[in-house]
């Protein structure tokens, strides 16, 4: 049984919700997201509330149940308020400039290195922070993961790409006799 899924989504005022056979629609204040449910899960839309129940009792309906909630709940999240992940950079020499829809790292290695920024991904570079904006949960936390392991934060200095939240524990290192 899955929790999420019992509960259901409210609708919040200013956010509509469209159901077409088994694509789902979210339009809200900050733009429109839609995705695909097929599969063993049955979504209603009942006045300010999305219910879900599962077709039959087999390990998928139950595995999906919670799981389709859960992406609804993020769709009418992220059209009311923006998601948003921060990097930061750390290490000497290390620092990441935008030209246009790019990001062009410096990174310790002998070569730049050039990441593209998907279109729904929103861009704030400042010093040695990286801050991502998003309607779309998923997008966002691609993006950000990709560019953390670029250059992941190493344990001895802490030199790498991490995220703010993050924190890298440190290792002492070689002791001098």
């Amino acid at each position: 049984m899955s929790r999420i899924g019992k509960k259901g989504v409210t609708i919040p005022t200013g956010t509509t919700v469209t159901q077409n056979d088994t694509m789902v629609t979210v339009k809200g204040p900050l733009g429109e997201l839609s995705r695909d449910f097929t599969g063993p899960v049955d979504i209603k839309i009942e006045g300010s509330a999305i219910v879900f129940t599962p077709k039959n009792s087999s390990k998928d309906a139950k595995a999906l149940w919670g799981t389709y909630a859960s992406h609804l709940v993020n769709m009418v999240a992220g059209v009311n308020k923006a998601f948003e992940k921060k990097l930061i950079i750390e290490g000497v020499g290390y620092k990441v400039e935008q030209q246009g829809n790019t990001l062009v790292f410096s990174l310790g290695f002998s070569h730049k290195v050039p990441m593209e920024v998907p279109k729904d991904v929103k861009v704030l570079v400042e010093k040695n922070t990286l801050t991502f904006s998003s309607i779309n949960k998923e997008s966002i936390g691609q993006f950000a993961a990709q560019v953390r392991a670029k250059k992941k934060p190493e344990p001895y200095k802490g030199k790498g790409i991490r995220y703010s939240t993050e924190v890298v524990r440190r290792k002492q290192g070689k002791k001098s006799a």
